[in-house]
Formats: C-alpha cells, structure tokens, sequence
C-alpha cells in the first residue's frame, strides 16, 4: 500500500470520528499551549532580569550592616531576620569609619555612600509617600547606572535639587512634573534638576539634607555603600582585600562577619538560577497535561482499532499487510497529535501575548510583567511539535501494533 493511500485513509478515520478525535486533540492543545506560554514567559522573565541585571554594572559591589546566615539576615540594631536579639547589644551599623578603611584599599576606584527611607512629597495640594535616596552628589553621577531623560544628574556644590524617576515625574501626581519644578519633600522646597528614564518613584538628593529630611537617620550612618573597583577582572580579590581590612578595623572574626559585601554578578547568578528553576519546575507541571493527553490518545487508537475490526479484515483479505495496517493507524495517532501540536502552539503563542498584562493586574511582585514581551523561540515550537508527534505515535504504537496483528478471519466475524 502506497503511503498516500495510507495517510488518506488515516485522515478520514479522524474526519469521522470528529467528536472523538477532537475531545482528545484537545487534550494535546491544552498540555501544548501549556508548555508553550510557560517557556516564553519564562524567557522573556530570564530576558529581562538578564538585562536589568546587566545594567548595574559588573564591577560594583554592595556593603550593608549586618551579616547573611543560613537562617536570615542579622540587619542594623543587632536583630536577625527571625526577630531574635543577637549576642552583641550594640547597634550594628556602617558609618565613615567603615569609608575612611575603604580608602586605603588600591583595588577600590569609587566609593558612594547612600541613606534611604520613606518619606511625604507634596505637589500643589497632593501629597504622597515615596522613597528618599541620599547619595553623595560627587561621585553618584560616575557610579549609578541610571540614565538621564531630561535634566542632569546631581552635582558636587548642589543644594535643595533632587532627581527623580520617570514614574514620579510622568505619574504620580495628577499633572505631570518636568526639569525646574519645584516639589516639598517634609517641609522642605527642592527643585528638580533631573529626571531618571526609568519607571521608579524614588527620589535621589545630596545626602547631607536627606540626614535632614530622614530624621530617624543618624549622621555619618549609612544604610549602604556602593563600591566601584578599579578592574572588574580582579573583583573577587578586591573583595577579599576589603573583607580582610573590615574584619581587621570592626574587630570580627570569618565565622561572625557583623556586615555583607555582595556583587552585583554574585546577584544575577542567584537569580538567573531561581529564575530557572522556577521555570521548569512550571514546566514540569504543564507538561503532566501532556501525559493526559497521550493517555487521551491511547484509549482513543484502542477505540478506533474494535470499530475498524473489520475493515481490517476485508483489507487483509485483498492483500493489505500487517506493516501497511500499523502504518495506517500510526499515521492516524500522528495526524491527532500534529493537529493539537499546531493548536496549541498558536494558543500558547497567544497566552503568553496575554498572561503577562493579566498577571500585573495583580501587583506586587507582579507588577512588572506587563511591560514583558513573549518570547517564542523557534526551539520551543519544533520543541512542541516533536513532543506532540511523539506522544501521538507512541500512544497510538500498541493499538497500531495489536491492529496488525489480527488475523483475517476473525476480523471479518468481528460484531
């Protein structure tokens, strides 16, 4: 039997048992659309934290109070994160004397000290609450990675200008703020003199008058130090010289670190990585509709194959072989898995156009997703495609293969 013949006759067994057929061609859309929309939105996730995390820069470094452990994070006041008090009753903190060690380190090309904290905006007679940034105006330009949209960035001899986000200029009053406007910030005037082209709120001022605007800060206390390094191909020793230096002057041992040095690429890895487990324990998930799915197809072949019983015998008795007969019901497996391939490629093409703006109608960490594109690789098409081939064939193999099998004459007295 020619294989046209054989794919003709395969095609009109699913025309005719369209019912059937589509209830379970729609078993392999669901568990490929699936697939499909969790992998590209997983891509695109990967896509943008890749980028974001890109744009802080390689060669920087972070130092905060406090010290990471297996059960949390001890922060500034000597508590951990479970609330228990530490050993220690003196408030953790980094203050200049942290700097001034800093300073002495060759490695180190940079060092930006930052405050922040919550704090009132007001605008002609709204008012909202937003995050405060105090940073050092002489080195901030050089060491952030934030973009300028309008304006400029904070100078050394600036006093009472702040810079904000693209959201807080665009939005977050009812009229739109630009480059010269002047804004109070807890009873004190600050013109803006920049805005950031990002979608943040926050707003960035000299941090000698965000000590004045933060009262709960204390001078020469610093939340943070940003830390630029001269080669980023020696990062890992710079932070070993400032590791070694700090332990020296705050009087800590390894096992007791009272403070945390972090790179920016130490936070991508981390992150990349949660990212992708993340995906592919969904994945995983969506891909038990899948096994659905090929069960779905199993018992619609073992269906397919009583109701044909005699046909298979009359096509016997003119001369069909027992390859030609698994031929046919293979290819019949692989039309209804290829059919639900291609469905639920589209539909998952679709879902992952759509879930994103879907899923940042719920905020919080959310919030972003809309912003997200799909991203569909050809990979994860030719991907889906396979699998539903797969499945289709190899749930319809056994049906095909006990088809074959069946001798003429029984097959013909078959009621």
């Amino acid at each position: 039997m020619k294989f046209i013949k054989a794919f003709k006759y395969a095609f009109n067994m699913v025309m005719h048992s369209r019912l059937r057929s589509w209830l379970t061609i729609l078993g392999i859309v669901i568990g490929v659309a699936a697939v499909i929309s969790i992998v590209s939105i997983g891509n695109a996730l990967k896509s943008e934290v890749t980028s974001q995390l890109g744009q802080l820069g390689g060669d920087l470094l972070t130092l905060r109070a406090g010290a990471s452990r297996a059960g949390g994070f001890a922060g500034p006041g000597g508590f951990d994160s479970g609330g228990s008090a530490s050993a220690s009753k003196e408030e953790i903190v980094i203050d200049k004397t942290d700097v001034q060690v800093l300073k002495g380190i060759s490695g180190i090309k940079l060092i930006a000290t930052e405050i922040s904290g919550r704090a009132d905006a007001y605008y002609v007679a709204e008012k909202g609450s937003t995050t405060v940034t105090g940073v050092d105006p002489a080195v901030w330009s050089q060491i952030t990675t934030s973009t300028i949209r309008d304006g400029r960035m904070l100078g050394p001899a600036d006093t009472n200008v702040i810079v904000v986000g693209g959201r807080f200029a665009d939005s977050f009053f009812s009229k739109q703020l630009g480059v010269n406007h002047m804004v109070t910030i807890e009873d004190r005037l600050f013109r803006i003199v920049g805005i950031l082209d990002d979608s943040s709120s926050n707003i960035y001022m000299p941090i000698t008058q965000a000590y004045t605007v933060l009262t709960d800060k204390t001078k020469d206390v610093y939340d943070q130090v940003i830390i630029k390094v001269k080669d980023e191909d020696e990062l890992n020793q710079t932070m070993d010289d400032i590791n070694y230096k700090l332990k020296i002057a705050r009087h800590v041992i390894s096992g007791k670190l009272d403070f945390t040095l972090t790179s920016n690429k130490e936070r991508q890895a981390q992150r990349t990585s949660m990212l992708a487990s993340l995906t592919t324990f969904l994945t995983a998930i969506a891909a038990v509709a899948l096994l659905v799915g090929a069960v779905g197809v199993a018992n619609t072949m073992f269906t397919s194959v009583l109701e044909k019983t005699k046909e298979i015998g009359i096509m016997k008795a003119i001369g069909a072989r027992n390859k030609d007969i698994m031929i046919i019901f293979l290819l019949n497996a692989a039309l209804i898995g290829l059919i639900g391939g291609i469905i639920g490629i589209i539909i998952g093409t679709l879902l992952s156009g759509i879930l994103p703006s879907i899923i940042s109608g719920t905020g919080g960490m959310f919030g972003r997703f809309g912003s997200l594109g799909s991203i569909v690789s050809l990979s994860s098409v030719l991907m889906a495609i396979g699998i539903s081939l797969i499945i289709g064939m190899g749930a319809g193999a056994i049906p095909a293969y006990q088809a074959s099998k069946l001798k003429p004459v029984d097959a013909l007295r078959y009621e």
